[in-house]
């Protein structure tokens, strides 16, 4: 019996089999063996379908002298779980019952914190590594790094890494990932240009910090270098510069991402197929989103991928294209989320269809969701856009949430759209006083007075203005010609071929002017022949 087991524990695939196995165990007597034990400790609470209520239950209740390495698995276990606070509980625990921790059980409680996201906690476990002194063992010490860095005490996690005897690529790809995740995205470029030897970890996190940061371009170019010094790109480096491709709306750079992706094999897992889509959507290209979305295998099992191609074809217009994939979403059954019923929201502001709107808005209470500042924001816009902006207005005030400034902006719009000058002006300082260092919320109000021609309360506004050192940010574009971006700043003078570009833009100002003199005559001649 016993050589029958071992076999069906190798293969063992889910907790229905496991629990079937080790009713045998127990039938048996052999449950407490070693061999057994750790085997059913590690399947349920790290393998595919982790319980790690289940691993607790087993070694508290069954296991009567069970090993420092049977402790390590529970924590490990309950570290990787939705509770990792039952780590710390375990590991005391462990302590009362007077076992010793070893090198591999810090590195989880560290994990357990870092997840948790609780500094505290991750200073008690440092403290305790430091009393056990188990300071220079270079496994503890990057995870240590990588506890500080998500908790946002990157000083600390500096401190560790200078500290640490003999450092190892992975504890170079901590400190990186750690200044990346910290938005400190200066400090690891400077990590990452020290490093003698780099993997796809260390790329990826600095390309991924870049992208978190808003440097979308910086993001690219590290992406252009890792072709030509560094290795083969991974998926977690692809979805990073896919992002930065959407953002900058870089389509050209986007086929070229979708193009290294085939060439070099990556696996199309669902998260890359989610990332192409809303790459292709963002970037305008629809039909390329749609066959990326229809040739995934994994689309009819997961909201996310809906979300993004419903969210995509709302942002560009296609109101009723969205709303029929909804449809089709359900009528396979995949369960919409919060964010499927924010793309839906989106996608009746743009068609102006309130009704629909709030039927989209009751479902998130129907179905147990609570709506989020988005969602508020978003019912505010359809009904701003429609004209019904004292309906927002009010609707607004019976928030049971403070509003935002995005729920307030979209009001303003409806209200300078639809002739509202009295409100816009009540809503335009409440925006200046929820953001009184956004230059944008300035400029809203100003427009309002210029509108309403109130000149001298225009001129007071921008001495406010100049009195609290806000100033009005320069607009700027990027366009993308044969894969490559190129900045625009208004009135600047960067760009290589900018007195081509403003002698260009001038030519194209004199044909608009010749275009309305003679559009207002009474006959219309080709206007090449009259404008040089």
């Amino acid at each position: 019996m016993a050589k029958t087991l071992i076999p069906l524990l190798d293969r063992c695939q889910s907790m229905s089999e496991l629990k079937q196995i080790h009713a045998l165990l127990l039938t048996f007597g052999l449950y407490q063996q070693d061999q057994y034990s750790s085997k059913i400790l590690s399947f349920s609470a790290i393998f595919d379908s982790p319980n790690a209520d289940y691993s607790y239950r087993f070694l508290s209740l069954q296991l009567s002298n069970p090993s420092t390495f049977d402790w390590n698995t529970v924590i490990r276990g309950y570290s990787k779980s939705r509770n990792p606070n039952r780590s710390i509980s375990v590991f005391i625990q462990m302590l009362r019952g007077g076992f010793s921790p070893d090198h591999l059980t810090y590195p989880f409680l560290a994990k357990a914190a870092a997840s948790l996201m609780k500094l505290e906690l991750g200073v008690a476990v440092h403290g305790h590594i430091s009393k056990h002194g188990f300071e220079s063992d270079r496994f503890i010490g990057n995870s240590m790094i990588h506890m500080y860095a998500s908790c946002r005490d990157i000083t600390y996690a500096r401190k560790v890494f200078d500290n640490m005897f003999k450092r190892n690529l992975v504890s170079w790809n901590s400190m990186v990932d750690g200044y990346a995740k910290c938005g400190d995205v200066n400090s690891a470029r400077g990590v990452f240009d020290s490093m003698e030897e780099r993997d796809v970890v260390s790329w990826s996190s600095l390309i991924d910090g870049y992208v978190k940061a808003g440097e979308y371009v910086e993001a690219l170019k590290l992406f252009e270098l890792m072709q030509c010094e560094g290795p083969k790109a991974n998926e977690v480096t692809m979805v990073s510069t896919l992002c930065a491709c959407a953002h900058l709306g870089a389509l050209e750079q986007g086929r070229a991402m979708h193009r290294y992706i085939v060439e070099n094999k990556l696996l199309l897992t669902l998260v890359l197929q989610t990332s192409l889509v809303d790459m292709y959507a963002k970037c305008g290209a629809i039909d390329e989103a749609l066959s990326v979305f229809r040739g995934g295998w994994t689309r009819r099992t997961d909201v996310l991928i809906w979300n993004a191609m419903i969210g995509g074809l709302a942002t560009h217009g296609f109101v009723k294209e969205s709303l029929d994939l909804f449809d089709e979403m359900q009528t396979i059954r995949i369960v919409p989320d919060e964010i499927t019923y924010l793309c839906l929201l989106s996608a009746c502001a743009h068609g102006g269809l309130v009704k629909e709107a709030w039927y989209f808005f009751e479902c998130l209470d129907k179905h147990a969701m609570t709506p989020k500042s988005e969602h508020y924001a978003c019912m505010v816009d359809v009904l701003a856009r429609a004209g019904e902006v004292d309906k927002a207005f009010r609707f607004i005030n019976r928030m049971p949430i403070k509003p935002t400034a995005s729920m307030l902006g979209a009001l303003l719009n409806g209200c300078m759209n639809h002739g509202k000058f009295d409100l816009a002006e009540i809503i335009g300082r409440k925006l200046i006083e929820i953001e009184p260092d956004h230059d944008g919320r300035y400029v809203g109000l100003s427009n309002i007075y210029a509108v309403s021609k109130r000149w001298d309360d225009a001129k007071s506004l921008r001495k406010t203005m100049e009195k609290r050192g806000v100033k009005k940010s320069p607009g700027f574009s990027f366009v993308e010609v044969s894969g490559l971006l190129h900045r625009f700043i208004a009135h600047d003078n960067v760009h290589p071929e900018s007195k081509q570009i403003y002698s260009f833009l001038n030519f194209m100002t004199n044909q608009i002017k010749c275009d309305v003199i003679f559009e207002n005559q009474d006959f219309i001649l080709p206007v090449e022949d009259f404008c040089f």
